[in-house]
């Protein structure tokens, strides 16, 4: 969000960022844009959703704007609301396929709630978009409406020297330390690869537990968690990195038919990518092969290609010299180009 409330403040839009503050959020940065941040008595379930859109309602009936971007079905029924009341324009952002989350799986009457939201709200929706082609074609599908892709990629970067990695081996990971993203997985099969390092850039549910796997696991000394890292310093431990893991249990189509921007970060820096063999990489490996597609999340499977990949210098140099190439193509100066029409089209008519 970030990325592209800079790129529409860049290009003369005036932009506020609404989000809500919690007891670990990190301060924020001065930006060029504007941010919000509401302190919400409820954190979690129905509890905080239905406070934190009426208190995003409250806001958007009084607030000076002229149109409304919400983001995901969880900042829907509010923005839907109050630009309906107020007459003001509406862009819908979808970064996952909310109604197939691995959250909502086995949850029937929670999703069943979500599913009634999305198709009371969307058909007054002309301009969306979301961050992949496989979602792209189910949502314009199901809904109705165009939906325009905007990948969540990063801005080119300075080409970084390419390094000859040497033991210890260093294994990344970006993102949040919660369910379904293999981190298990990964922890388990440092056990058969003593060349490897795991370093976590991120927090989550699972901090606490997946700290007291490694000394479980005997690899502790060999997994650096290194706790929430903001962005602009990222890119210094990303460009140390060896190989960049995404790994996703299939827990429904979110996960499925994902696109994390950590794969292309990845990418950015000239770090291969160990990655799960779902369609949209596999769709981008047809056009640079820059990764390693694991056909299942399982240890077995993801120690044979980690040392597949260690025992093959030829493998991993071209790896690595596709991204090169790829970096130049999947970066934020193109992506952003696609974004920049649906406002220009979504505000047709209004003075910037």
């Amino acid at each position: 969000m970030q990325r592209i409330c800079r790129t529409l403040a860049d290009h003369g839009y005036q932009v506020t960022l609404v989000g809500r503050h919690l007891t670990n959020s990190i301060r924020l940065e001065q930006e060029i844009f504007q941010q919000k941040r509401f302190r919400c008595f409820f954190n979690k379930g129905f509890a905080f959703y239905a406070e934190y859109n009426l208190r995003l309602l409250g806001y958007l009936l009084f607030a000076s704007y002229d149109a409304v971007c919400s983001v995901d079905l969880d900042t829907l029924g509010a923005g839907c609301l109050a630009t309906l009341i107020r007459r003001k324009r509406r862009v819908f952002d979808a970064h996952e396929y909310f109604t197939e989350v691995p959250e909502l799986q086995g949850r029937n009457f929670v999703r069943k709630c979500w599913s009634v939201l999305e198709r009371i709200c969307l058909p007054f929706y002309k301009y969306a978009y979301t961050v992949g082609p496989g979602l792209a074609d189910i949502f314009t599908t199901k809904y109705g409406i165009p939906f325009k892709v905007v990948r969540n990629v990063p801005a080119v970067k300075k080409q970084p020297v390419l390094r000859s990695h040497q033991q210890p081996y260093i294994l990344l990971y970006q993102g949040a330390l919660n369910e379904g993203r293999g981190i298990e997985t990964a922890i388990a099969a440092l056990k058969h690869l003593p060349e490897l390092e795991l370093w976590l850039a991120g927090e989550g549910d699972l901090s606490v537990q997946l700290r007291e796997l490694a000394v479980s696991s005997g690899t502790a000394e060999r997994v650096k968690f290194l706790g929430y890292v903001k962005p602009k310093d990222l890119v210094a431990y990303t460009e140390q990195a060896w190989m960049g893991i995404n790994l996703l249990e299939n827990k429904g189509l979110s996960y499925f038919y994902s696109l994390a921007n950590k794969y292309f970060d990845y990418i950015q820096s000239c770090v291969p990518v160990l990655t799960m063999d779902f369609p949209e990489y596999r769709a981008l490996q047809n056009e640079y092969p820059v990764a390693v597609l694991l056909p299942e999340l399982s240890e077995e499977a993801l120690t044979q290609q980690l040392r597949n990949v260690l025992n093959n210098k030829i493998l991993y140099d071209s790896l690595r010299n596709n991204c090169l190439q790829a970096r130049d193509v999947w970066n934020w100066e193109k992506e952003q180009r696609t974004l920049l029409q649906i406002w220009a089209d979504a505000l047709k008519g209004i003075k910037k």
